[in-house]
């Protein structure tokens, strides 16, 4: 006979700001969520996340392990976080030494579907819609692609 193990998701040891709209179901747990943030339904955010005041995080985005989010962010629909590589072939397996940060800086906008690797991207910038970021981004700007590149420059 099969065994099933069956796990609630949920909303658990979180810090909330002041002023936070949440939308559930949503599964919630071990992060950080600054003041008059707004999270959409069917997100996830896992442990060790910092989210920044007056950030949005629409609907169907994963936020890993190891991710930080500035102030003034919108994060679009079904934004993807990655912070395992695969740098010995495949899924670490639970050996998170292996797992890379991600920082994202204030008054950044990512369009709906980007996927977000182990990357830092510094204050005001845009990532275009579907676009995979692949490498830091140390200039203001708005990215697209696969990978992402500057298209506009911001001063």
């Amino acid at each position: 006979m099969n065994k099933i193990k069956i796990f609630n998701s949920g909303i658990k040891d979180v810090k909330f700001g002041s002023g936070v709209k949440v939308v559930k179901p949503v599964n919630i747990y071990g992060c950080e969520i600054g003041d008059n943030c707004f999270i959409g339904p069917f997100v996830e955010i896992q442990k060790d996340v910092t989210i920044g005041n007056n950030t949005k995080v629409q609907s169907h985005t994963f936020i890993c392990e190891l991710v930080s989010v500035g102030d003034n962010c919108f994060i679009g629909h079904g934004v993807m976080f990655i912070n395992d590589l695969f740098s010995d072939g495949g899924p670490a397996k639970g050996n998170k030494e292996l797992w890379k940060s991600t920082q994202i800086g204030n008054k950044v906008s990512i369009g709906s579907n980007a996927t977000i690797l182990p990357v830092s991207i510094c204050d005001n910038v845009v990532i275009g819609a579907g676009s995979v970021v692949t490498k830091n981004i140390d200039k203001p700007g708005t990215y697209v692609g696969n990978p992402a590149k500057l298209i506009i420059k911001r001063i």
